[in-house]
C-alpha cells in the first residue's frame, strides 16, 4: 500500500493513493492515522486535486552517512566499520514539491538521493530479527548538504541540517521488504531531467536490520521517525532554479525546486 499525507480544503489527511498512471492516481481517505488500526473510508479524490505533504512529520530523523563505498571514496572518505549516525532536524522535513530554500550562509550545496525508512511503532533494542516488524513502509529522501559548511565545521547540524534540507516523499509504500532492499533497488537521481546519481540498495555497506539494530541500542525511536540509509555515488552540487528529482524502484518520485532563500 502507498499511503500518503496531504491537505485539501484546509484539512490534513492520509490516503492510500490507487491507480498506477500518474494522471489518474486517486486517494482513498484513511480513518485513523497509519501508526495504528485503520480503516479506508471508501471517499476518493483525485491526487492532483490535493496538496502533497511530507509522508510523515517525525520527532527525528537519523540518518547515516558514508554507507556506500563510492560515495564514501568520492569525497575522499574511509569507509567506516560500523554505522556513522547523525540527525536532521524536524524542521529540515519538506514534502514533494516543496522548494529546498538555498542558504544564505553556503556556496555549495549538494544533492544526495536516499532510501528513507519510516518506523511504525515505539520501539528500542530491536533484535535484527524483529526489524521488520517495526517498520511501516519506505519513501525517498534526499539529504540536501551544504558541503563547504561540513568541510570546515567538525559538527554537521548546520550543513545537514538548515530548514528545508530533508525533503521526503511523495508516500510511503508498506509492501516493501528489508530483503528486497538488500536484493536491490534502483535509486537514482536527475538535475533538471539529466541523471547525476544512480545506484543500488544492494550497494548498502549497513544493511536496514543493521541501522535500526545500532540506533536502537542507544534510543527510543518513534512512530513517524525516519532513518536515512547513506546515499551512492554521483553527488554534486545545485543551483537556484534547478529541479531535483529522486526516484526509487518500487515506491516513486520525489521532486523539489531549489529557489533562493529569503
Amino acid at each position: 500500500m502507498r499511503i500518503a499525507r496531504f491537505s485539501i480544503d484546509g484539512n490534513v489527511a492520509f490516503g492510500a493513493v490507487e491507480g498506477d498512471k500518474p494522471d489518474e492516481l486517486v486517494l482513498d481517505i484513511i480513518k485513523g492515522i497509519p501508526f495504528a488500526d485503520f480503516e479506508l473510508s471508501g471517499t476518493k479524490v483525485p491526487l492532483d486535486k490535493v496538496r502533497l505533504l511530507p509522508p510523515v512529520l517525525p520527532n527525528k530523523v537519523v540518518a547515516y552517512g558514508r554507507n556506500y563505498a563510492e560515495h564514501a571514496r568520492e569525497l575522499g572518505n574511509e569507509v567506516p566499520d560500523t554505522p556513522f549516525a547523525f540527525f536532521k532536524p524536524s524542521t529540515s522535513v519538506i514534502g514533494s514539491g516543496d522548494d529546498i530554500q538555498y542558504p544564505s550562509f553556503s556556496e555549495e550545496l549538494h544533492h544526495e538521493a536516499e532510501l528513507a525508512v519510516v518506523i511504525g511503532r515505539m520501539c528500542r533494542e530491536v533484535p535484527r530479527e524483529r526489524v521488520k516488524d517495526v517498520i511501516l513502509g519506505y519513501t525517498c529522501a534526499n539529504d540536501i548538504t551544504a558541503r563547504d559548511v561540513q568541510k570546515r565545521e567538525k559538527q554537521w547540524a548546520r550543513a545537514k541540517g538548515f530548514d528545508t534540507s530533508c525533503p521526503l516523499g511523495p508516500w510511503i509504500e508498506t509492501d516493501l521488504t528489508p530483503s528486497a532492499i538488500g536484493e536491490g533497488l534502483t535509486i537514482q537521481l536527475t538535475v533538471n531531467g539529466e541523471q547525476r546519481q544512480l545506484g543500488r540498495t544492494s550497494e548498502m555497506i549497513h544493511s536496514i536490520e543493521d541501522l535500526i539494530v545500532n540506533i536502537t541500542e542507544a534510543m527510543t525511536l518513534l512512530p513517524g521517525d525516519v532513518i536515512l540509509t547513506g546515499t551512492p555515488a554521483g553527488v554534486g552540487p545545485l543551483t537556484v532554479g534547478d529541479e531535483v528529482a529522486v526516484t526509487i524502484e518500487g515506491i516513486g518520485t520525489l521532486t523539489n525546486k531549489v529557489v533562493k532563500r529569503g
